[in-house]
């Protein structure tokens, strides 16, 4: 899935490059290509004094001319994964967000370059991209499965299936299980599949949504829905055989009369047994709790 087209990536890089200090108007990514090969390289004291003045003084302007330098490695990288499909105008503008976060963090006294360093985080911000982006669902989740997703199609011989000593060969390689190559190469070669229909309606039953299961189907649904059961016939019946005849009178008139719950009034009842109100509601309120208890063993 691709969450950014061509034009709107290549369009966010070249306002990120005028940004950075580029001159003039790019007017696509080609232009962008074209306008970063021509900057000119640091030599190596320069790229010390540079990055000197950017970790002892915060001198931004240093910081840009590193960046500057060191856009077309990004975008060399960039060109390394164009097999996943992924517009390259995105892929660069990752990757330059890496190549800033390295300068950022790069220390000039520890005999390295940049270019050497920064790939590294480049590499890191379009790997992220790429998973996040490929597919509809993550592909891979594990530092096993990372690693297996950027090799495996290199090490694949055409679009056929890996053979056995293939995958021997890459697990030893990679320093993987075997069962984990054949995983991801099953993940690589399928494909996202909508859950509903993206036609008319006559093709809805042939969507994977019409034959998923249904929550009512979910084991512990159905537990619920048969202890709900069992509650309301046989606990219900037991629980109302533990009263005198005047108490279940009472109760099934109040509460089982009518399946809204409008059930007999205590004035009703009142006339009925020649009590006062208050003392069917008494009577009503003590049967409920006997039948709460004798109810607690259904539950």
């Amino acid at each position: 899935m691709k969450v950014a087209s061509a034009q709107s990536g290549s369009v966010t890089v070249v306002n990120n490059a005028l940004a950075l200090g580029f001159s003039g108007t790019l007017g696509n990514l080609d232009a962008y290509i074209s306008a970063v090969n021509r900057l000119p390289m640091l030599t190596h004291e320069e790229e010390i004094s540079l990055a000197r003045r950017l970790r002892d003084n915060n001198d931004l302007a240093a910081a840009q001319e590193l960046v500057m330098s060191h856009l077309r490695m990004v975008v060399s990288i960039g060109r390394g994964y164009l097999g996943y499909g992924l517009p390259h105008a995105d892929l660069i503008q990752e990757g330059n967000i890496g190549l800033m976060k390295a300068v950022k963090r790069f220390d000039p006294d520890q005999g390295v370059r940049l270019v050497s360093y920064a790939m590294h985080w480049v590499k890191a911000e379009m790997h992220e991209y790429i998973l996040k982006n490929w597919r509809l669902v993550k592909v891979a989740t594990t530092k096993a499965q990372r690693k297996l997703f950027f090799n495996l199609r290199s090490h694949k011989q055409g679009l056929d299936t890996m053979t056995p000593s293939q995958v021997d060969s890459l697990a030893k390689t990679l320093n993987v299980k075997r069962e984990e190559v054949i995983e991801m190469e099953t993940r690589l070669t399928g494909r996202d599949i909508a859950l509903e229909a993206p036609t008319d309606d006559e093709d809805d039953k042939f969507a994977p949504i019409a034959y998923l299961s249904s929550d009512s189907s979910e084991p512990t649904r159905v537990l619920e829905a048969q202890q709900k059961d069992r509650l309301h016939s046989e606990g219900l019946e037991q629980a109302l055989a533990k009263l005198d005849d005047r108490s279940r009178r009472i109760v099934e008139a109040r509460w089982l009369a009518n399946d809204d719950g409008s059930g007999a009034t205590l004035h009703t009842l009142a006339a009925e047994f020649g009590v006062s109100a208050e003392r069917i509601r008494q009577i009503e309120a003590a049967a409920l709790k006997k039948m709460k208890g004798a109810l607690a063993a259904f539950v």
